[in-house]
This record gives structure tokens, C-alpha cells and sequence, in this order.
């Protein structure tokens, strides 16, 4: 069986007929910063899960989910599976990136955020002002692949330096060719694709490798979905952009990744070099944001337990990096204990490692 999946900043209503069927997807606007497209792609091999422990059958209402377009897939995932348990729950996933998904969730408009980067200071004050009181889910790794067309020979590895040079501010109608990053390289024009400004890809791309969040050339083609990313990006042998490491997996046959030398030689992105902290800088966590007044509701309290009893079947079915086991029930005690708040105390940490992940979330 296939399944089209729509491109484009959406909302998705996910509504499982039947425990073996694919839910229908609601018609898609379309981007305004990239080619629309329609990307098709094998069902994902069927995964057994551990059933809810309530009576989910007899559940009902709705959950309303945005954000990250990088985290889209595990949710998309979880909700898909969570509804062959619960089929009288509707689970509405939109896609407006990191940002616009924490902007609706501090405003109360929806009960979960997907994000690709931590919760920021001026969010969180957002959420205070509003009196939402949130727990942080951290529930996957992610390593932002730096791609490029499988015509370019010549880009293989490229320096932190190389890549600052190529998206700082500066850059903007002067750096246009790929002679002027390195000598020896074709005097041909760059292409160059990447997150929309609302995007947490974005946020934690810029500060890691500009060295400061939302700071960047803007002419470039930018977009809040990945999939039409890849897909302009598999059309362009002059192109090179960025974005979560799922969507290259999936564009495998149609990109290559730059692998990346921070300093300690080239390191491509791959499920190990993320997993164990050695493609930096450009390794982060994933998050799910709840309103702990929103678990309240049996049917939001219900579709994250399974999400995250489930977590390392639906990260691994959405092609990301898992945390180790050990890592789930500790953030499911977060949510049993009501923990709330950012232990990233309102901003991201470049750098970060699975270990230390694990590390700060004993601590909370």
C-alpha cells in the first residue's frame, strides 16, 4: 500500500478507519517560499506496540498538535498508531515550524508543540503571561544535514568556517560562487535552500554555525517543510541546503551529505555519528511541549503516554535517532510527576550529547 503525503505548511487531520488503514489527509495550502510538490513513499514496515493502559477505545475529543516540521514525522507516526487504539479521537497535526507552533501553544491554541529546539526565554515568558505551565519532553535526536545534489563532486566535507563564510549576514549578494569559499572549486553559482525564519532548524543552524540564532543571509530559498527542501534541492546540481537528518534518509537516493569537520576531522551525518556526539555541531534533541493543564484530559493524558511508552519504535519508524532506552521513562516520570519548565533554561545548547541529555533530565 502506498500513501501520498501532502507538502506544504498544513494541517493534518489523522483519522485511522481501521487498525491497518492510513489516514486521510486534509487538503494541503500551498508553501509560499518553495516549489509545491507531492512526495510519495512506500508504508513504513508495521511496528508492534505497547498498547495504552486505559481504555482507549472508549476515549473521545480531539488533540490539536503544531510546529516542528523535522519532529512532524514521529508525531505523525504516534498519532497514527495511537488511533488504531482510539479511534474516537481526533488528533489534528499542523505544521508551522518550531516558532509558529510555540507561538499557538503559548497563546493557548493548542495542547502540544513539536519542536526541534529548546523552548526560548522570550517563549517561555510568552507562555508566563499567559499563565500556561508546560513540561518538556525531549524525545529524539537529530543531526541537521548539510546536502547537496549528487552532480557536486567537489563538495565532500566542509568546514564550520566554509559554512559561517557561506550563511553569515556578510554573505548576502557577495559570496555567489563556490570559487569564492574554496580554491579549486568550480566558478559556478550556489544555490542555497534552507529553513524558514519560524523554523527551530533554523534557530539552532544559525547559532551553531553563524554563531548567533536568526542571524543569517536572507537570499536564499527558504521553506518551513522539509520534503520541499529536498525535493528543489534533488532538482539543483548547483544547490546546497539544510535540514533534519529523516529527510535525508528518506532523499538518500536523490542528495548527498557534506560531511562536516568542526575541527576534529570530517564527519558525516549518520544514526552514530549523532547518536554518539561526534557529528557537532549540528546534533540537537527534538522536544514535545504539553500544557500540563491539557493532561487533564484523558485523551491528551493517553496519546502521550503511548507516545512516549512507544517513543523509540515511533522515532525509529520516522527514520530519527532514538534516545537510549533509559532515557523514556525518565521523561515519562516528567510527565507523571508534572515536572514543569525548560531545563535548557530558555535557550539552546549547541554541542549537546545524548549522555549529557540524559544527565540534565536525572537532574530535573
Amino acid at each position: 500500500m502506498r500513501r501520498v503525503r501532502a507538502l506544504a505548511i498544513m494541517l493534518v487531520s489523522l483519522a485511522l478507519v481501521a487498525c491497518t488503514a492510513q489516514p486521510p489527509l486534509s487538503s494541503p495550502t500551498a508553501a509560499p517560499s518553495a516549489t509545491t510538490s507531492v512526495h510519495t513513499t512506500e508504508t513504513p514496515t508495521p511496528v508492534t506496540f505497547i498498547p495504552p493502559t486505559t481504555e482507549a477505545a472508549s476515549l473521545s475529543g480531539t488533540v490539536v498538535i503544531d510546529g516542528s516540521s523535522t519532529v512532524f514525522p514521529i508525531t505523525e507516526a504516534a498519532g497514527i498508531a495511537f488511533r488504531s487504539y482510539a479511534p474516537g479521537v481526533d488528533i489534528q497535526l499542523g505544521v508551522s515550524g518550531t516558532g509558529g507552533g510555540l507561538k499557538k501553544f503559548c497563546a493557548g491554541e493548542v495542547a502540544i508543540a513539536d519542536a526541534s529546539r529548546p523552548i526560548s526565554a522570550s517563549e517561555a515568558a510568552a507562555c508566563t503571561e499567559a499563565d500556561i505551565t508546560y513540561i518538556e519532553l525531549p524525545i529524539a535526536f537529530d543531526g541537521i544535514s548539510v546536502v547537496v545534489h549528487p552532480q557536486n563532486s567537489w563538495t565532500e566535507c566542509m568546514t564550520v568556517a566554509e559554512l559561517k563564510a557561506l550563511w553569515e549576514p556578510q554573505a548576502e549578494h557577495n559570496i555567489l560562487r563556490w570559487s569564492q569559499l574554496r580554491s579549486g572549486w568550480p566558478d559556478t553559482p550556489i544555490a542555497l535552500y534552507g529553513a524558514g525564519g519560524d523554523s527551530g532548524t533554523y534557530d539552532y543552524f544559525t547559532q551553531a554555525i553563524v554563531g548567533t540564532a536568526h542571524s543569517s543571509r536572507s537570499d536564499y530559498t527558504p521553506s518551513e517543510d522539509d520534503y520541499l527542501l529536498a525535493q528543489d534541492l534533488a532538482a539543483d546540481p548547483q544547490g546546497l541546503g539544510f535540514f533534519g537528518y529523516a529527510y535525508y534518509v528518506e532523499y538518500a537516493g536523490a542528495l548527498r551529505a557534506v560531511a562536516i569537520d568542526n575541527g576534529a576531522g570530517c564527519v558525516a551525518p549518520s544514526a552514530s555519528s549523532i547518536a554518539d556526539g561526534s557529528y557537532q555541531p549540528l546534533a540537537r534533541p527534538m522536544f514535545l511541549y504539553v500544557r500540563v493543564s491539557a493532561l487533564d484530559r484523558p485523551e491528551i493524558r493517553a496519546f502521550v503516554d503511548f507516545y512516549l511508552t512507544n517513543g523509540s519504535a515511533l522515532v525509529r519508524q520516522a527514520r530519527s535517532i532514538p534516545l537510549p532506552d533509559e532515557a523514556y521513562p525518565l521523561v515519562a516520570e516528567r510527565v507523571a510527576r508534572r515536572l514543569a519548565g525548560s531545563v535548557f533554561e530558555g535557550g539552546s545548547q549547541v554541542g549537546i550529547s545524548i549522555d549529557q541529555l540524559l544527565r540534565l533530565e536525572e537532574q530535573k
